[in-house]
Parts: structure tokens; C-alpha cells; sequence
């Protein structure tokens, strides 16, 4: 099939960059990437750090300056949602009546934040993930505001974090025994559990939130499971995503926690999928992955768009996340199974320096630095030996 005109659905790191590895390979045809927020495309890692901390102000975060923009000669229509799909026809209708119309159509929509029941009728309850609510956020982040917040995740922690910083009184709540348990095993977050006590944060975890309390419109506490309400001035809700699938409801597409996608990426004749929204059979495991991480968006565009070329190849990455809190500096490649066995096998915790080894069934699932990204990224060589061949057909 010949492809003249790619259309990319998402505006952010997968659809840009989709977009610039479609002409840095050759293509000369036409490319529209279609956006649902007004902003030209930016990046998401420092709307939880140096946008909300307001070291950075908002056109910071924008991942290209126009004139690069401009120089793709890509048709970028932006604030109008994706709201159909005709998979046959590779058929895009929007919010504002338009139908487009391609020969392959890219999926990056990406996710969708979990909110707590009754949170959109409170004043002062925020989730986190787009530039408007990081500004948002940002302007209730004054010293001595008591801010509870919601998710012991990533997102969470690195909130509680930058607000620490600021001078606000912090607590952090989840069901989880410590920040991160769940992305990085209890070694690691018993030592991330350390250090926001010592940064001051009020640990509240291992328990879950039952809702929130409000008075006038405006949001006063958080109960949890307990009974027991935290006072709050501010909240943030940091519980995770889902894929923003529902506009491909009723297309005929596969939809089980993303769009179901072959080992290329391919959701349908024409039609790929990349980053947070996609989950696609990686080979080397053996089973479906989906990944929510920014070097994922980046890596799956690069290989979505070299397959619409034609390179026919499949997509078979190590993952890889990063997040930084106070002074800590973290690097996780790989994958850190629940029933992981840890080793530091460099540094000392104890000294705020150290490398993680996670082995699952007698081989190495991740590696994790703290403060060590160098010794991390020369130990990613033994999860790679362990993904080396595709995983037997059973």
C-alpha cells in the first residue's frame, strides 16, 4: 500500500515525534497531526517538577520551537478532539465536525487521570497532566498550605516532593506500604520512604481514601478508609491512569487496557498505536506490554513510523524511567516483577549512592541507580542478554 498522508492522533512526544521520523526517514507525503488541547506539543516529565515549582515557566516545557515546527511542513490542527474512527476507511471524525481521512492513522492519544468520586465539584482538587493542570496546581502551592497527596506513585511522590520544596505541609496517602512499592520493590521504597520523612512529608500509606470532604464548594479534607479525615487546604489525586480509548468505541478496534496492537505496533490494516495508549505483543516476552513512561513514547514513534515505511520490524524495547525527588535521582531500566529478589550490587544506600539488581526466575528483570545513572546504564547489558531471543510459542 502506498502512504501519502499519515495522520497522527496526539499531539504530545509520540504523535511529534512520529511525525519527525516519518520526514527524518524520507517521507515526503502529507502528515497531520491532530491535537486535543490547544498548546503546541510539549513535554510531560517536568510538568510534575520544574513547571510546578515555577522553575520553569510554561513555554519551557514545549518540545520544539515553532520555526522546527514549521519546517516538518506537517498540518498540525490543534484544540479539536479525536472523536471516531472508521478503521475501513482510516477515518478520523473530531469534536468540530471534521472528517480526515489517510492512509495509515497513528494512535497517540495516550491516558486519561483517575479521579475520586465527587472530585470535579470541589474547588482545590487537582490531577495532574496536562500544562493547564500544572499551572493550575501551581497557583495554590504557597508556604504552609497543607496538601494532601492522593497516590504514592510516581506522579505522587514527585509532587509531594516539589511541594515540600516550596514550604507547604505535605502529607502523602496510598494504599501502598511506601512511595513507589509498586514501580521499584520495598528495598528501594523503604529508602524513598526515608527520605520524604526526612524532607519533612507525612507518610499516610498503607491505608486507602474513602473520599473527600468539602464545605462551600471547596474541598476541606480527605477522608480515608479508617474514618478519619486529613485536614486539607488542597488536594491532588494522583491514582494512576487508563488509556484514552473511548473515542474508539464502536470502531471495531481491539480494546483491552489500550489498543491491542501485533508485535509492529499494527492495531489494523493502516492503523498503529504508540505510546501510553498502545499495547502490543513484544516478542521477546512473549506477551502484551503497555508502558506509560516518556522514553516509551519517544522509542515505540520511532519504530511505528519506520514500519509505515515499510521497515516491517518488531518493536522489542528495554523500558526506561527516570524520576528525580529532592536530591535523589533515579534510573530504572528494565522491569522490577512483584516477586523480584533485590541485591545492591554497587554504592550504599546508607550513602544516598547505589545500583538495585531485580532477578526474577534466575535472570535479570531490571537494574535500578540511585545516584548512579552511569553504573545503572552499564548493568542495563545483562537484562538485554536476557531479552535477546523471542520467547518460545507455547
Amino acid at each position: 500500500m502506498s502512504t501519502q498522508h499519515v495522520l497522527v492522533v496526539g499531539a504530545s512526544a509520540a504523535g511529534l515525534t512520529t511525525a519527525e521520523t516519518l520526514r527524518r526517514k524520507g517521507h515526503t507525503g502529507r502528515i497531520t497531526v491532530l491535537g486535543d488541547e490547544p498548546h503546541a506539543p510539549y513535554d510531560r516529565p517536568p510538568l510534575s517538577k520544574q513547571v510546578l515549582s515555577g522553575a520553569w515557566e510554561p513555554q519551557r516545557a514545549r518540545l520544539r520551537p515553532q520555526e522546527a515546527l514549521a519546517a516538518l511542513d506537517a498540518e498540525f490542527l490543534l484544540g479539536d478532539p479525536a472523536v471516531g474512527l472508521d478503521p475501513g476507511t482510516r477515518t478520523v471524525l473530531t469534536a468540530s465536525g471534521k472528517e480526515l481521512s489517510a492512509d495509515a492513522v497513528v494512535v497517540a492519544t495516550g491516558v486519561r487521570i483517575r479521579c475520586l468520586p465527587g472530585q470535579a465539584e470541589l474547588a482545590g482538587v487537582h490531577g495532574l497532566r496536562t500544562l493547564d493542570d500544572a499551572l493550575a496546581l501551581r497557583a495554590e502551592l504557597r508556604p504552609g498550605v497543607r496538601l494532601v497527596v492522593v497516590g504514592e506513585g510516581v506522579l505522587g511522590s514527585e509532587i509531594a516532593a516539589t511541594a515540600r520544596t516550596l514550604g507547604l505541609d505535605v502529607t502523602l496517602v496510598g494504599p501502598l506500604p511506601a512511595p513507589m512499592a509498586l514501580q521499584v520493590g520495598p528495598l528501594v521504597s523503604a529508602a524513598l520512604a526515608d527520605l520524604h520523612t526526612e524532607h519533612g512529608v507525612t507518610l499516610r500509606l498503607g491505608v486507602g481514601v474513602a473520599g473527600l470532604t468539602g464545605d462551600g464548594g471547596r474541598v476541606t479534607g480527605v477522608r480515608l478508609a479508617t474514618g478519619e479525615v486529613l485536614p486539607a487546604d488542597a488536594v491532588v489525586v494522583a491514582i494512576g491512569a487508563t488509556p484514552a480509548t473511548a473515542w474508539l468505541d464502536g470502531s471495531g478496534l481491539t480494546l483491552d487496557n489500550g489498543v491491542v496492537c501485533d508485535s509492529r505496533c499494527r492495531a489494523a490494516e493502516g492503523i498503529y498505536a504508540v505510546g501510553d495508549v498502545a499495547r502490543w505483543h513484544h516478542e521477546h516476552l512473549g506477551h502484551a506490554v503497555r508502558l506509560e513512561n516518556r522514553t516509551n513514547a519517544t522509542e515505540q514513534a520511532m519504530a511505528v513510523a519506520g514500519n509505515i515505511l515499510g521497515d516491517d520490524l518488531p518493536y522489542t524495547p528495554v523500558p526506561y524511567f527516570w524520576t528525580d525527588q529532592y536530591d535523589a535521582k533515579l534510573q530504572v531500566h528494565g522491569f522490577v516483577p512483584a516477586d523480584a529478589e533485590t541485591e545492591t550490587v554497587e554504592g550504599d544506600p546508607a550513602a544516598g549512592r547505589f545500583v538495585v539488581r531485580y532477578r526474577s526466575e534466575g535472570r535479570t528483570t531490571g537494574v535500578l541507580g540511585w545516584n548512579m545513572p552511569k553504573q545503572a546504564r552499564l548493568r542495563r547489558r545483562e537484562i538485554v542478554d536476557g531479552l535477546g531471543s523471542p520467547a518460545p510459542v507455547h
